[in-house]
């Protein structure tokens, strides 16, 4: 077990360049926290009003959970999907040992966008196999009852969370929720005490047992709760993250998420070899050669990420 923890993660400003031409804040992975039961990765692009084109690359070992808060995404993938994501949609693409998409908001022009995306890494029950893709247009939600003031809502993005499970498929223990919290409210949220878990302030004021948290700011709790108090007073938005501790080796770089360097390094070869590219990763329904080539592996040995708290 890892105990009970308070610790804050504060994201850094990550520049993704090219004709993406915006930067996003990354809470995930952290040099001390590498995940969060299975959640790899986080990041958050927005809010910000932007042409956001994210040509056709590939990813490995990984679920991508794209969470829209502002505007709308078209997503094009490997497996035929062309789809667009609306607030309060899901969508889930298993990555397996291999598929490719793309990244777009509507349009020519510049538009409002705001969004949080996750990655989720597959156990090794999962990692090797096809990859997938779902859209979920409508997930549970549940009513918390207040300690006091108003209710506050919980829309069940993925895994389990107070006696409800979203429809979307799950390889690990997890859960994933965006809560919305009235002003005035306090609420008692119910935890799995042999989870870890986090909480992110998307917007608004909050506190987590008594703790005023920053915007973006993830607050981890580590495990052994069975429950959890936060209030606001002006209301909030905010994203409950947490499951069963993620014990298997992990290596992460760039879209790739594995268990050694040479899966790594085989990844990225057969990305840059046209052949092999298109019996692992496919290509993407309606693009024509546009690619984002994979950078120079690192002249390292890439080691897994061990946490540090």
């Amino acid at each position: 077990m890892i105990g009970e923890r308070t610790f804050s993660l504060e994201p850094r400003e990550v520049p993704l360049g090219g004709v993406r031409g915006m930067s996003v804040l990354r809470t995930l992975p952290n040099r001390d926290l590498p995940t969060v039961g299975a959640w790899c990765f986080l990041d958050r692009f927005g809010p910000d009003e932007v042409r956001m084109r994210v040509e056709p690359h590939p990813h490995i070992g990984l679920q991508t959970v794209t969470w829209p808060l502002i505007g709308e995404q078209r997503h094009r993938d490997s497996r035929g999907y062309d789809v667009t994501l609306k607030r309060g949609q899901l969508n889930l693409m298993t990555a397996g040992n291999g598929i490719s998409h793309s990244e777009y908001s509507l349009g020519e022009d510049a538009l409002p966008l705001d969004a949080l995306q996750f990655w989720v890494v597959l156990p090794e029950s999962a990692r090797h196999g096809q990859g997938g893709f779902e859209q979920h247009t409508s997930l549970p939600t549940t009513t918390l009852t207040a300690d006091e003031g108003p209710d506050a809502t919980a829309t069940v993005v993925l895994g389990e969370f107070a006696g409800v499970r979203s429809p979307a498929t799950v390889y690990t223990p997890i859960v994933g929720t965006e809560i919305t919290l009235a002003a005035g409210s306090r609420v008692t949220l119910p935890l799995d005490a042999a989870w870890e878990h986090a909480i992110v302030l998307v917007s608004g004021g909050l506190t987590v047992l008594d703790q005023p948290l920053a915007h973006n700011e993830m607050l981890y709790l580590g495990d052994s709760r069975e429950a959890v108090t936060i209030g606001s007073d002006e209301g909030a938005l905010l994203f409950v993250l947490g499951g069963e501790p993620f014990e298997e080796d992990l290596i992460m770089w760039w879209n790739f998420a594995a268990r050694t360097h040479d899966e790594i390094a085989q990844a990225r070869a057969d990305w840059e070899t046209p052949d092999a590219s298109a019996e692992r990763f496919g290509h993407v329904v309606t693009h024509g050669s546009e690619r984002i080539p994979a950078p120079e592996m690192p002249h390292v040995v890439l080691k897994p990420r061990r946490r540090r708290i």
